[in-house]
Protein backbone atom coordinates (compact mmCIF):
# COMPACT_ATOMS: atom_id res chain seq x y z
CA UNK A 1 0.00 0.00 0.00
CA UNK A 2 0.98 3.71 -0.20
CA UNK A 3 2.04 5.00 2.47
CA UNK A 4 3.19 8.90 2.40
CA UNK A 5 4.78 10.49 5.64
CA UNK A 6 2.72 12.57 7.66
CA UNK A 7 -0.28 11.72 6.40
CA UNK A 8 -2.79 10.23 9.21
CA UNK A 9 -6.09 8.72 7.73
CA UNK A 10 -9.31 10.47 8.78
CA UNK A 11 -12.13 7.94 9.85
CA UNK A 12 -15.39 8.81 7.81
CA UNK A 13 -16.62 5.18 8.83
CA UNK A 14 -19.87 6.50 10.61
CA UNK A 15 -20.39 9.55 8.48
CA UNK A 16 -23.26 9.17 6.08
CA UNK A 17 -24.63 11.78 3.08
CA UNK A 18 -27.16 12.76 5.64
CA UNK A 19 -24.62 13.90 8.76
CA UNK A 20 -22.57 15.08 6.34
CA UNK A 21 -24.95 17.58 4.64
CA UNK A 22 -25.99 18.71 7.95
CA UNK A 23 -22.28 19.28 9.43
CA UNK A 24 -21.50 21.24 5.92
CA UNK A 25 -24.78 23.44 6.78
CA UNK A 26 -23.29 23.43 9.92
CA UNK A 27 -20.27 25.13 9.13
CA UNK A 28 -18.44 21.90 10.58
CA UNK A 29 -17.17 20.70 7.45
CA UNK A 30 -16.47 22.89 4.13
CA UNK A 31 -16.30 21.36 0.93
CA UNK A 32 -12.99 21.49 0.65
CA UNK A 33 -12.00 20.29 3.86
CA UNK A 34 -14.04 17.33 3.44
CA UNK A 35 -12.63 16.85 -0.50
CA UNK A 36 -9.17 16.80 1.32
CA UNK A 37 -10.35 13.81 4.23
CA UNK A 38 -10.82 11.51 1.37
CA UNK A 39 -7.99 12.46 -1.07
CA UNK A 40 -6.06 11.84 2.01
CA UNK A 41 -6.98 8.72 2.45
CA UNK A 42 -6.62 8.17 -1.17
CA UNK A 43 -2.93 9.03 -0.93
CA UNK A 44 -2.85 6.74 2.65
CA UNK A 45 -4.72 3.54 0.73
CA UNK A 46 -4.24 3.40 -2.70
CA UNK A 47 -1.87 1.03 -4.16
CA UNK A 48 -0.70 1.65 -7.47
CA UNK A 49 -0.25 -2.06 -8.19
CA UNK A 50 -3.79 -2.48 -7.72
CA UNK A 51 -5.46 0.66 -8.12
CA UNK A 52 -8.77 1.80 -6.38
CA UNK A 53 -8.62 4.94 -8.46
CA UNK A 54 -7.66 4.67 -12.12
CA UNK A 55 -7.82 8.74 -13.17
CA UNK A 56 -8.27 11.40 -9.43
CA UNK A 57 -9.84 14.54 -10.69
CA UNK A 58 -8.17 16.60 -8.04
CA UNK A 59 -7.68 19.84 -10.08
CA UNK A 60 -11.19 20.02 -10.97
CA UNK A 61 -12.55 18.63 -7.79
CA UNK A 62 -11.20 21.16 -5.92
CA UNK A 63 -12.51 23.66 -8.47
CA UNK A 64 -15.84 22.23 -7.22
CA UNK A 65 -15.28 22.20 -3.69
CA UNK A 66 -14.27 25.85 -3.43
CA UNK A 67 -17.01 26.83 -5.59
CA UNK A 68 -19.56 24.70 -2.43
CA UNK A 69 -17.64 26.83 -0.10
CA UNK A 70 -17.90 30.18 -1.81
CA UNK A 71 -21.46 29.39 -2.37
CA UNK A 72 -22.04 28.41 1.34
CA UNK A 73 -20.19 31.51 2.77
CA UNK A 74 -22.49 34.17 0.36
CA UNK A 75 -25.71 32.49 1.97
CA UNK A 76 -26.67 30.75 -1.60
CA UNK A 77 -28.92 27.71 -1.42
CA UNK A 78 -26.92 24.62 -2.06
CA UNK A 79 -27.99 21.75 -4.06
CA UNK A 80 -29.21 18.21 -3.05
CA UNK A 81 -25.37 16.93 -2.22
CA UNK A 82 -23.54 19.65 -2.03
CA UNK A 83 -20.07 19.72 -1.45
CA UNK A 84 -20.31 15.57 -1.28
CA UNK A 85 -17.16 13.96 -2.91
CA UNK A 86 -18.77 11.21 -4.91
CA UNK A 87 -16.27 8.46 -7.76
CA UNK A 88 -17.40 7.31 -10.82
CA UNK A 89 -17.11 3.91 -11.67
CA UNK A 90 -14.33 3.99 -14.74
CA UNK A 91 -17.24 3.86 -17.75
CA UNK A 92 -19.27 7.17 -17.12
CA UNK A 93 -17.98 9.94 -19.34
CA UNK A 94 -16.43 12.71 -17.52
CA UNK A 95 -15.79 16.20 -20.02
CA UNK A 96 -12.18 16.25 -21.08
CA UNK A 97 -11.37 13.11 -19.29
CA UNK A 98 -10.23 9.57 -20.55
CA UNK A 99 -12.94 6.41 -20.44
CA UNK A 100 -11.18 3.65 -20.72
CA UNK A 101 -14.01 1.11 -18.97
CA UNK A 102 -11.49 -0.86 -17.48
CA UNK A 103 -9.14 -1.36 -20.32
CA UNK A 104 -5.26 -0.67 -21.21
CA UNK A 105 -6.18 -0.21 -25.17
CA UNK A 106 -9.67 0.89 -25.65
CA UNK A 107 -9.76 4.84 -24.52
CA UNK A 108 -11.81 7.74 -25.63
CA UNK A 109 -12.01 11.61 -24.22
CA UNK A 110 -15.22 12.57 -23.41
CA UNK A 111 -16.30 15.43 -25.42
CA UNK A 112 -19.16 15.96 -22.97
CA UNK A 113 -20.39 14.52 -19.13
CA UNK A 114 -22.22 11.23 -18.75
CA UNK A 115 -25.91 12.70 -18.22
CA UNK A 116 -25.86 11.47 -14.54
CA UNK A 117 -22.84 13.05 -14.21
CA UNK A 118 -24.70 15.81 -15.08
CA UNK A 119 -27.26 15.91 -12.67
CA UNK A 120 -24.57 15.07 -9.81
CA UNK A 121 -22.66 17.86 -10.54
CA UNK A 122 -25.84 20.24 -10.62
CA UNK A 123 -26.71 18.60 -7.60
CA UNK A 124 -23.48 20.12 -5.95
CA UNK A 125 -21.45 16.44 -5.59
CA UNK A 126 -17.90 16.70 -6.38
CA UNK A 127 -16.57 14.28 -8.39
CA UNK A 128 -13.09 12.75 -7.27
CA UNK A 129 -12.57 10.68 -10.22
CA UNK A 130 -13.26 7.00 -11.88
CA UNK A 131 -12.43 3.52 -9.94
CA UNK A 132 -11.61 0.77 -11.36
CA UNK A 133 -13.39 -2.06 -12.74
CA UNK A 134 -13.53 -5.40 -14.19
CA UNK A 135 -12.55 -5.03 -18.17
CA UNK A 136 -15.45 -3.57 -19.96
CA UNK A 137 -17.69 -4.63 -16.65
CA UNK A 138 -17.71 -8.46 -17.91
CA UNK A 139 -17.56 -10.40 -14.38
CA UNK A 140 -18.64 -10.40 -11.12
CA UNK A 141 -15.63 -10.45 -9.17
CA UNK A 142 -13.38 -7.68 -9.92
CA UNK A 143 -10.43 -8.28 -11.01
CA UNK A 144 -8.84 -6.47 -13.75
CA UNK A 145 -5.01 -7.32 -14.90
CA UNK A 146 -4.10 -3.86 -16.34
CA UNK A 147 -4.41 -1.67 -13.40
CA UNK A 148 -4.94 -4.52 -10.85
CA UNK A 149 -7.19 -5.79 -8.71
CA UNK A 150 -8.21 -3.56 -5.48
CA UNK A 151 -8.00 -5.36 -2.17
CA UNK A 152 -10.77 -5.96 -0.24
CA UNK A 153 -10.22 -3.65 2.85
CA UNK A 154 -12.49 -5.40 5.30
CA UNK A 155 -11.50 -9.26 4.35
CA UNK A 156 -8.21 -8.88 3.27
CA UNK A 157 -6.93 -11.33 0.72
CA UNK A 158 -10.12 -11.38 -0.63
CA UNK A 159 -11.65 -9.80 -3.50
CA UNK A 160 -13.79 -6.48 -3.66
CA UNK A 161 -15.86 -8.07 -6.05
CA UNK A 162 -17.21 -6.32 -9.28
CA UNK A 163 -17.15 -5.10 -11.47
CA UNK A 164 -17.66 -1.94 -9.76
CA UNK A 165 -14.72 -3.12 -7.77
CA UNK A 166 -12.88 0.41 -7.09
CA UNK A 167 -16.15 2.02 -6.62
CA UNK A 168 -16.78 0.03 -3.53
CA UNK A 169 -13.18 -0.26 -2.31
CA UNK A 170 -13.37 3.86 -2.14
CA UNK A 171 -16.39 3.97 -0.35
CA UNK A 172 -15.21 1.61 2.19
CA UNK A 173 -12.41 3.15 2.73
CA UNK A 174 -13.46 6.80 2.87
CA UNK A 175 -11.92 7.67 -0.61
CA UNK A 176 -15.19 8.83 -1.09
CA UNK A 177 -18.55 9.06 0.57
CA UNK A 178 -20.47 7.49 -2.23
CA UNK A 179 -19.71 5.94 -5.54
CA UNK A 180 -21.48 5.43 -8.97
CA UNK A 181 -21.33 1.56 -10.30
CA UNK A 182 -23.36 0.00 -12.92
CA UNK A 183 -25.41 -3.17 -12.72
CA UNK A 184 -25.78 -5.81 -15.37
CA UNK A 185 -25.70 -8.83 -13.22
CA UNK A 186 -25.32 -7.51 -9.69
CA UNK A 187 -21.82 -5.61 -10.12
CA UNK A 188 -23.41 -2.91 -7.77
CA UNK A 189 -24.51 -5.22 -5.07
CA UNK A 190 -21.67 -8.36 -5.25
CA UNK A 191 -19.10 -5.48 -4.29
CA UNK A 192 -21.21 -3.58 -1.67
CA UNK A 193 -21.99 -6.71 -0.27
CA UNK A 194 -18.01 -7.86 -0.29
CA UNK A 195 -17.10 -4.78 1.70
CA UNK A 196 -19.79 -3.85 3.69
CA UNK A 197 -21.51 -1.95 2.36
CA UNK A 198 -25.40 -0.82 0.93
CA UNK A 199 -25.84 -0.92 -2.90
CA UNK A 200 -29.07 -0.35 -4.79
CA UNK A 201 -30.03 -1.47 -8.14
CA UNK A 202 -32.44 0.66 -9.76
CA UNK A 203 -35.64 -0.53 -11.87
CA UNK A 204 -33.82 -0.37 -14.99
CA UNK A 205 -35.69 2.53 -17.12
CA UNK A 206 -35.35 4.97 -13.89
CA UNK A 207 -31.62 6.19 -14.53
CA UNK A 208 -31.01 7.21 -18.05
CA UNK A 209 -27.70 5.49 -19.42
CA UNK A 210 -26.13 8.09 -22.12
CA UNK A 211 -22.62 8.74 -22.35
CA UNK A 212 -22.21 5.21 -20.39
CA UNK A 213 -20.08 2.79 -22.33
CA UNK A 214 -22.65 -0.31 -22.25
CA UNK A 215 -22.06 -3.96 -21.41
CA UNK A 216 -25.83 -5.24 -21.85
CA UNK A 217 -28.41 -2.95 -23.01
CA UNK A 218 -31.31 -5.44 -22.37
CA UNK A 219 -29.87 -5.51 -18.57
CA UNK A 220 -27.54 -2.87 -17.82
CA UNK A 221 -28.62 -0.40 -14.44
CA UNK A 222 -27.13 2.38 -12.70
CA UNK A 223 -27.00 2.81 -8.90
CA UNK A 224 -25.20 4.03 -6.16
CA UNK A 225 -23.00 2.23 -3.46
CA UNK A 226 -22.76 3.94 -0.32
CA UNK A 227 -23.05 3.74 3.40
CA UNK A 228 -26.69 3.45 4.50
CA UNK A 229 -30.38 2.86 2.67
CA UNK A 230 -30.86 6.89 3.04
CA UNK A 231 -27.63 7.50 1.47
CA UNK A 232 -28.14 5.54 -1.50
CA UNK A 233 -31.93 6.88 -1.58
CA UNK A 234 -30.66 10.18 -1.77
CA UNK A 235 -28.22 9.67 -4.75
CA UNK A 236 -30.73 8.28 -6.55
CA UNK A 237 -32.79 10.65 -6.73
CA UNK A 238 -30.63 12.87 -8.06
CA UNK A 239 -29.80 10.61 -10.36
CA UNK A 240 -33.23 10.12 -11.15
CA UNK A 241 -33.53 13.78 -11.52
CA UNK A 242 -36.55 13.80 -9.02
CA UNK A 243 -36.29 16.01 -5.56
CA UNK A 244 -35.67 13.44 -3.07
CA UNK A 245 -38.38 13.17 0.26
CA UNK A 246 -37.70 11.65 3.55
CA UNK A 247 -39.61 8.79 4.00
CA UNK A 248 -42.43 8.99 6.66
CA UNK A 249 -41.49 5.52 9.30
CA UNK A 250 -41.95 2.22 7.33
CA UNK A 251 -42.44 -0.47 9.98
CA UNK A 252 -42.29 -4.33 9.17
CA UNK A 253 -45.28 -5.79 11.64
CA UNK A 254 -47.66 -7.52 8.65
CA UNK A 255 -45.04 -7.12 5.59
CA UNK A 256 -45.20 -10.54 3.79
CA UNK A 257 -42.13 -11.65 2.20
CA UNK A 258 -40.93 -14.52 0.36
CA UNK A 259 -37.54 -16.46 0.22
CA UNK A 260 -36.97 -18.99 -2.70
CA UNK A 261 -36.32 -22.27 -1.49
CA UNK A 262 -34.79 -23.31 -5.08
CA UNK A 263 -32.31 -21.30 -6.79
CA UNK A 264 -31.30 -19.06 -4.87
CA UNK A 265 -30.46 -21.31 -1.81
CA UNK A 266 -28.22 -23.63 -3.42
CA UNK A 267 -24.68 -23.92 -2.65
CA UNK A 268 -24.41 -21.56 0.38
CA UNK A 269 -21.42 -21.54 2.83
CA UNK A 270 -21.80 -22.05 6.26
CA UNK A 271 -21.07 -18.39 7.48
CA UNK A 272 -23.25 -16.77 4.58
CA UNK A 273 -26.10 -19.34 5.55
CA UNK A 274 -25.74 -18.60 9.39
CA UNK A 275 -26.05 -14.50 8.34
CA UNK A 276 -28.90 -15.07 6.28
CA UNK A 277 -30.82 -17.05 9.01
CA UNK A 278 -30.19 -14.59 12.02
CA UNK A 279 -31.26 -12.20 9.68
CA UNK A 280 -34.52 -13.46 8.46
CA UNK A 281 -34.96 -14.19 12.99
CA UNK A 282 -34.00 -10.72 13.50
CA UNK A 283 -36.65 -9.51 10.75
CA UNK A 284 -39.37 -11.89 12.39
CA UNK A 285 -39.05 -10.42 15.26
CA UNK A 286 -39.69 -6.98 14.29
CA UNK A 287 -43.36 -8.27 12.84
CA UNK A 288 -42.42 -9.16 9.49
CA UNK A 289 -44.03 -12.61 8.14
CA UNK A 290 -41.40 -14.50 5.83
CA UNK A 291 -42.75 -17.71 3.72
CA UNK A 292 -40.37 -19.73 2.05
CA UNK A 293 -41.79 -21.53 -0.68
CA UNK A 294 -40.15 -22.17 -4.62
CA UNK A 295 -40.69 -19.93 -7.32
CA UNK A 296 -41.22 -21.37 -10.14
CA UNK A 297 -40.27 -18.20 -12.19
CA UNK A 298 -36.45 -18.87 -11.02
CA UNK A 299 -36.38 -22.60 -12.21
CA UNK A 300 -36.69 -21.42 -15.91
CA UNK A 301 -34.11 -18.49 -15.56
CA UNK A 302 -31.10 -20.79 -16.96
CA UNK A 303 -32.97 -20.78 -20.48
CA UNK A 304 -31.95 -16.79 -20.48
CA UNK A 305 -28.36 -17.58 -19.81
CA UNK A 306 -27.82 -20.39 -22.18
CA UNK A 307 -24.89 -19.59 -24.29
CA UNK A 308 -23.84 -16.32 -22.13
CA UNK A 309 -27.13 -15.03 -23.02
CA UNK A 310 -28.11 -11.45 -23.40
CA UNK A 311 -24.54 -10.17 -22.04
CA UNK A 312 -22.57 -12.14 -24.08
CA UNK A 313 -24.83 -11.81 -27.38
CA UNK A 314 -24.80 -7.85 -26.61
CA UNK A 315 -21.14 -7.39 -25.64
CA UNK A 316 -20.12 -9.38 -28.85
CA UNK A 317 -22.34 -6.98 -30.89
CA UNK A 318 -20.45 -3.88 -29.52
CA UNK A 319 -16.79 -5.37 -29.36
CA UNK A 320 -16.73 -7.70 -32.45
CA UNK A 321 -14.61 -5.80 -34.96
CA UNK A 322 -12.54 -4.65 -32.06
CA UNK A 323 -11.58 -8.44 -30.88
CA UNK A 324 -10.54 -8.65 -34.77
CA UNK A 325 -8.29 -5.75 -34.12
CA UNK A 326 -7.23 -5.56 -30.54
CA UNK A 327 -8.23 -9.04 -29.04
CA UNK A 328 -4.99 -9.85 -28.04
CA UNK A 329 -4.68 -6.46 -25.62
CA UNK A 330 -8.42 -7.48 -23.78
CA UNK A 331 -8.42 -9.49 -20.36
CA UNK A 332 -8.35 -13.23 -21.91
CA UNK A 333 -11.28 -13.96 -19.58
CA UNK A 334 -13.17 -11.00 -20.45
CA UNK A 335 -12.35 -11.88 -24.05
CA UNK A 336 -13.33 -15.57 -24.10
CA UNK A 337 -16.48 -15.10 -22.53
CA UNK A 338 -17.76 -11.68 -24.91
CA UNK A 339 -16.79 -14.37 -27.66
CA UNK A 340 -19.55 -16.89 -26.96
CA UNK A 341 -22.12 -14.39 -28.22
CA UNK A 342 -20.06 -15.44 -31.93
CA UNK A 343 -22.53 -18.54 -31.35
CA UNK A 344 -26.09 -16.74 -30.63
CA UNK A 345 -27.65 -16.53 -33.93
CA UNK A 346 -30.30 -13.71 -34.70
CA UNK A 347 -33.03 -16.46 -34.55
CA UNK A 348 -31.58 -17.49 -30.79
CA UNK A 349 -31.10 -13.51 -29.33
CA UNK A 350 -35.49 -13.17 -30.65
CA UNK A 351 -36.24 -16.09 -28.69
CA UNK A 352 -34.19 -15.23 -25.27
CA UNK A 353 -36.17 -11.58 -25.99
CA UNK A 354 -39.50 -13.67 -26.29
CA UNK A 355 -38.56 -16.02 -23.26
CA UNK A 356 -37.28 -13.03 -20.74
CA UNK A 357 -40.60 -11.27 -22.10
CA UNK A 358 -42.92 -14.21 -20.48
CA UNK A 359 -40.87 -14.20 -17.56
CA UNK A 360 -41.03 -11.19 -16.55
CA UNK A 361 -44.86 -11.41 -16.64
CA UNK A 362 -44.73 -14.59 -14.34
CA UNK A 363 -41.85 -12.96 -11.83
CA UNK A 364 -44.65 -9.62 -11.57
CA UNK A 365 -48.08 -11.55 -11.32
CA UNK A 366 -45.88 -13.81 -8.48
CA UNK A 367 -44.29 -10.94 -6.23
CA UNK A 368 -47.63 -9.12 -6.42
CA UNK A 369 -48.76 -11.60 -3.33
CA UNK A 370 -45.66 -10.14 -1.05
CA UNK A 371 -43.74 -6.86 -0.35
CA UNK A 372 -40.42 -8.36 -1.63
CA UNK A 373 -38.26 -11.78 -2.35
CA UNK A 374 -35.39 -12.01 0.38
CA UNK A 375 -32.32 -13.81 -0.36
CA UNK A 376 -28.47 -13.76 0.48
CA UNK A 377 -26.93 -11.40 -2.13
CA UNK A 378 -24.16 -13.85 -2.76
CA UNK A 379 -24.39 -17.06 -1.69
CA UNK A 380 -20.33 -17.63 -0.15
CA UNK A 381 -17.99 -15.16 1.33
CA UNK A 382 -15.52 -13.21 -1.11
CA UNK A 383 -13.14 -15.76 -2.53
CA UNK A 384 -9.68 -15.36 -1.78
CA UNK A 385 -7.37 -14.13 -4.84
CA UNK A 386 -5.31 -17.40 -4.70
CA UNK A 387 -8.56 -19.24 -5.17
CA UNK A 388 -9.17 -17.45 -8.19
CA UNK A 389 -5.75 -18.78 -10.10
CA UNK A 390 -7.18 -21.49 -12.48
CA UNK A 391 -9.42 -20.11 -15.22
CA UNK A 392 -11.76 -23.39 -13.90
CA UNK A 393 -12.01 -21.64 -10.69
CA UNK A 394 -12.38 -18.26 -11.67
CA UNK A 395 -15.14 -19.50 -14.03
CA UNK A 396 -17.23 -21.39 -11.30
CA UNK A 397 -17.28 -18.71 -8.88
CA UNK A 398 -17.91 -15.85 -11.30
CA UNK A 399 -21.13 -17.94 -12.31
CA UNK A 400 -21.84 -18.67 -8.43
CA UNK A 401 -21.08 -15.26 -7.22
CA UNK A 402 -23.33 -13.38 -10.05
CA UNK A 403 -26.49 -16.00 -9.66
CA UNK A 404 -28.68 -14.46 -6.51
CA UNK A 405 -28.14 -10.76 -8.21
CA UNK A 406 -28.72 -11.64 -11.78
CA UNK A 407 -32.27 -12.80 -10.90
CA UNK A 408 -33.34 -8.89 -10.73
CA UNK A 409 -31.40 -8.02 -14.08
CA UNK A 410 -33.12 -10.93 -15.90
CA UNK A 411 -36.63 -10.53 -14.57
CA UNK A 412 -36.09 -6.62 -14.60
CA UNK A 413 -37.06 -5.49 -10.83
CA UNK A 414 -35.42 -3.61 -8.57
CA UNK A 415 -33.24 -4.64 -5.67
CA UNK A 416 -30.95 -3.69 -2.99
CA UNK A 417 -28.25 -5.20 -0.85
CA UNK A 418 -27.80 -4.40 3.48
CA UNK A 419 -24.76 -5.90 5.07
CA UNK A 420 -25.79 -8.56 7.68
CA UNK A 421 -22.55 -9.95 8.64
CA UNK A 422 -21.18 -9.10 12.45
CA UNK A 423 -18.94 -7.15 13.45
CA UNK A 424 -15.61 -9.49 12.92
CA UNK A 425 -17.34 -11.63 10.78
CA UNK A 426 -16.52 -11.89 6.46
CA UNK A 427 -19.17 -9.47 5.05
CA UNK A 428 -22.33 -10.67 3.61
CA UNK A 429 -25.29 -9.01 2.34
CA UNK A 430 -29.11 -9.27 2.67
CA UNK A 431 -30.87 -8.60 -0.45
CA UNK A 432 -34.40 -7.66 -0.90
CA UNK A 433 -36.30 -7.64 -4.29
CA UNK A 434 -38.84 -5.59 -5.23
CA UNK A 435 -41.27 -5.36 -8.38
CA UNK A 436 -40.36 -2.91 -11.42
CA UNK A 437 -40.98 0.33 -10.94
CA UNK A 438 -41.82 -0.33 -7.19
CA UNK A 439 -37.81 1.41 -6.14
CA UNK A 440 -39.70 4.20 -3.72
CA UNK A 441 -41.59 2.04 -1.58
CA UNK A 442 -38.32 -0.67 -2.08
CA UNK A 443 -36.14 1.58 -0.32
CA UNK A 444 -38.66 2.73 2.67
CA UNK A 445 -38.66 -0.84 3.64
CA UNK A 446 -35.02 -1.80 3.23
CA UNK A 447 -34.46 1.11 5.57
CA UNK A 448 -36.94 -0.54 7.75
CA UNK A 449 -35.54 -3.61 7.81
CA UNK A 450 -31.72 -1.71 8.03
CA UNK A 451 -33.00 -0.55 11.42
CA UNK A 452 -34.04 -4.65 12.43
CA UNK A 453 -31.06 -5.76 11.42
CA UNK A 454 -28.71 -3.42 13.73
CA UNK A 455 -26.81 -5.55 16.28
Amino acid sequence: MMQQPGLAPVDLGKATVASLLADIGQKKWQASTLLEACLTNADLHDDPRNQVYTTRFDPTAKAEAAAIDALQKGGVPLGELAGLPIALKALFDVAGEVTHSGSKWWKQIAQSDALIVSRLRSAGAVVTGHTNMTEFAYSGLGLNPHYGSPANPLAPGRICGGSSSGAASAVAQGMAVAAIGTDTGGSVRIPAAFCGLVGFKPSQQRIPRQGVFPLSNTLDSIGPIARSVECCARIDAVLAGQRWQPSAPVGLRGRRFVVPTNFMLDDMSGAVSAAFSRSLQQLRDCGAQIVEAPAPVLDALPELLAGGGFTAAESYHIHRDWLQLHGDEYDPRVRMRMERGAGISAADYLELVRCRAARIKQADEWLASYDGLLAPTVPIEPPLLTELETDEDYARLNLLILRNPTVANLLDLCAITLPNHRSGDVPSGLMLVGRNGADTALLNTAQAMEKGLEP
